[in-house]
């Protein structure tokens, strides 16, 4: 499991303060808000709406900040007119950076993810410039008897399982990402998360100094309120992020 995976799952676990539980929320309700406004107000018929209420679901997201923004991405009440853009880069190590950004301000995104960069021993990139570094694939967390997981997940058109820690990771076209999750759950497996993401084709091993810096440029990145999801494609040893966060 990538550094990128390894890091967003322990903060998952984790938890966090009220301030950063606030921002995710508001996050996760921009993400159901545009997919309810690109694609329709109905799950059954918007794949990308279903993956966003799940993640903001699976975040625990009140099901009525849920209801509001798919309310206002339908039309039915008031909502910014949020944009779509990539942002690419490169961190310290020569680490690739990809970031998805939801904004209804271009200028102040831009602005705010170049700062972040700068001021993390990072730079801004070209379009273009990471993106052909990353493959998009749908990846689900589960936790569970090994071999129940290969079985359910393998018969149901997963392409690989990997173990991460004391969970898997599953991988499989993004097209089929619904599908096996459904044949995992229906297994009697705990799923921790499942989504259409961003995977490395390779990755890089940073040594502990390098990686509590990429970890700090994370960490700004997604603080900023038009960041989405931040990609990247480092690798760090168990043992050195496990010292990083304490662990």
């Amino acid at each position: 499991m990538s550094g990128h995976s390894k890091w967003a799952t322990i903060k998952r676990k984790k938890g966090a303060n009220d301030a950063k539980r606030g921002k995710l929320f508001a996050k996760l309700s921009k993400a159901v808000e545009v997919a309810a406004r690109q694609g329709g107000p109905n799950p059954e018929g918007n794949a990308t709406l279903a993956q966003a209420i799940a993640k903001a679901k699976a975040a625990s997201v009140p099901n009525d900040n849920i209801d509001r923004a798919i309310k206002r991405g339908s039309g039915d009440t008031d909502g910014a007119d949020y944009e779509e853009v990539w942002y690419e880069g490169y961190g310290p190590g020569g680490i690739a950076f990809y970031c998805q950004i939801l904004t209804d301000n271009r200028n102040r995104a831009a602005s705010d993810v170049r700062s972040a960069f700068t001021r993390n021993n990072g730079a801004l990139g070209e379009p273009g410039s990471v993106a052909y570094l990353f493959e998009t694939k749908g990846q689900i967390m589960v936790e569970g008897d090994e071999d129940t997981i290969m079985l359910a997940a393998l018969e149901a058109g997963a392409e690989d399982v990997r173990p991460a820690g004391d969970t898997f990771e599953v991988i499989t076209e993004p097209s089929d990402v619904w599908t096996v999750n459904e044949a995992l759950v229906g297994a009697g497996l705990a799923v921790e998360s499942a989504e259409v993401t961003h995977l490395p084709l390779s990755t890089i091993e940073v040594d502990a100094s390098t990686a509590a810096k990429v970890l700090r440029l994370v960490d700004a990145l997604e603080d900023l309120d038009d960041v989405q999801t931040v990609y990247a494609n480092y690798d760090v040893d168990d043992d050195i992020m496990a010292e990083l966060v304490g662990e």
